[in-house]
C-alpha cells in the first residue's frame, strides 16, 4: 500500500447551489475560505455530501479546478472521480492530477458491476495507475460491493492505493478493516471518535461542514490521546451526527450547515430542502453546539 497522506480531519465539502439548482462558485470560494480560516487543511470535492452522483462530470471537474485554484496549496485536496464508465474515472482522475489534486476517491464498479476480488482489483489497478493516491471507498449499501479483509490486502498491494474509506456503519465491519494493520479512514459520521479510539488513521467527515472548529477540537484531542477531553466535545456534536444520519442524510447537512453559517442553498434535485416539520428539532439540537463552536471547538 502507498503512504497514508491524508491522516486528521478531512472535510467532504457540501457543494453550494443557487435558486436555480446551477454550482454557485463564489460561494464555493466564501466557504472554502470559511473552513480554512477555520482550521481545515484538507478538502474531498465533489463528495458524496456534494452531491457528487447529480454533478455532470463537467460541472465535477470544474470543482476541482476552482476548488484547487482557491485553496492554492493551503491544503489538501482529494477529488471524487467516481463514474460508471471505466474510462470515465480514469479522465476525471487525470483531470485532478492536471489540477494539482493530492488524491482521489473511487467508488468500486457499481450498478451490476464486477463483483470479485479480482474484478475490483483491476478496476483500482487501473486508476491507480494514473499517479495519485487513490482512496477506496466502501459504501456497500450503495454499491453493492463489501470491500472485506481479505479484499483489502489485495488492494494494499497496488502502487498508489493508500487507504480505503470506510462508510459502511458496519462497526464490528470497520473494526476488522482496521484490524489488517493497513490504513483505513471513517465515513460514517456517528462512529467518528469510536473509529478514531480504534485505530483509523484518517476521518471523511461531511457532518464537519456543520460545526468544522468543535470537529477539529474532538480530532485533536483524540489524536493526542486525551480521551476524556474527546469525549466530553464528542457529546456536543453526537446528537447532531445521530440527527443527519436518521434523516436524509445531505439534505440534513445542508440545512444545518446553513444554521451555523456555512450555507451551500439547497439541495441539487432530485434532493430537496429539509421539511419545516424537522427545521425546529434541527434547531433544538444545533443550540448548545452552536455555543460551543463560536467559542472555538471545546
Amino acid at each position: 500500500m502507498a503512504k497514508f497522506p491524508f491522516s486528521g480531519l478531512n472535510l467532504a465539502l457540501a457543494t453550494p447551489f443557487d435558486r436555480e439548482g446551477r454550482i454557485d462558485f463564489e460561494r464555493l470560494e466564501q466557504n472554502i475560505e470559511r473552513y480554512i480560516q477555520a482550521g481545515i487543511r484538507s478538502f474531498l470535492v465533489s463528495s458524496g455530501t456534494g452531491i457528487h452522483v447529480y454533478v455532470s462530470q463537467n460541472e465535477s471537474q470544474e470543482l476541482v479546478t476552482r476548488s484547487c485554484k482557491i485553496i492554492n496549496g493551503r491544503a489538501r485536496v482529494i477529488a471524487q472521480t467516481s463514474a460508471l464508465v471505466v474510462d470515465e474515472v480514469i479522465g476525471r482522475t487525470r483531470h485532478a492530477a492536471k489540477c494539482g489534486a493530492d488524491g482521489v476517491m473511487v467508488l468500486p464498479p457499481f450498478f451490476e458491476g464486477p463483483t470479485s476480488d479480482e474484478g475490483i482489483a483491476a478496476f483500482y489497478a487501473e486508476v491507480a495507475a494514473v499517479g495519485l493516491p487513490v482512496i477506496g471507498y466502501n459504501v456497500p449499501r450503495a454499491v453493492g460491493v463489501t470491500i472485506t479483509p481479505a479484499l483489502l490486502k489485495r488492494l494494499a498491494a497496488i502502487p498508489n492505493f493508500c487507504t480505503v474509506k470506510d462508510s459502511s456503519g458496519d462497526f464490528p465491519g470497520h473494526i476488522n478493516l482496521i484490524r489488517t494493520g493497513h490504513a483505513v479512514m471513517n465515513g460514517a459520521d456517528t462512529l467518528t471518535l469510536y473509529s478514531l479510539y480504534a485505530g483509523c488513521k484518517g476521518l471523511i467527515w461531511g457532518g464537519a461542514n456543520i460545526a468544522p472548529r468543535t470537529c477539529l477540537a474532538m480530532v485533536a484531542a483524540a489524536e493526542a490521546g486525551r480521551w476524556d477531553e474527546a469525549r466530553v466535545i464528542w457529546r456536543t456534536l453526537e446528537p447532531i451526527m445521530a440527527f443527519i444520519e436518521e434523516q436524509d442524510y445531505v439534505s440534513s447537512v445542508y440545512a444545518a450547515s446553513e444554521i451555523m453559517g456555512y450555507g451551500a442553498g439547497v439541495p441539487r434535485r432530485p434532493l430537496s430542502a429539509m421539511g419545516s416539520d424537522r427545521m425546529g428539532r434541527l434547531r433544538a439540537i444545533l443550540d448548545d453546539l452552536a455555543k460551543v463552536e463560536r467559542g472555538g471547538g471545546g
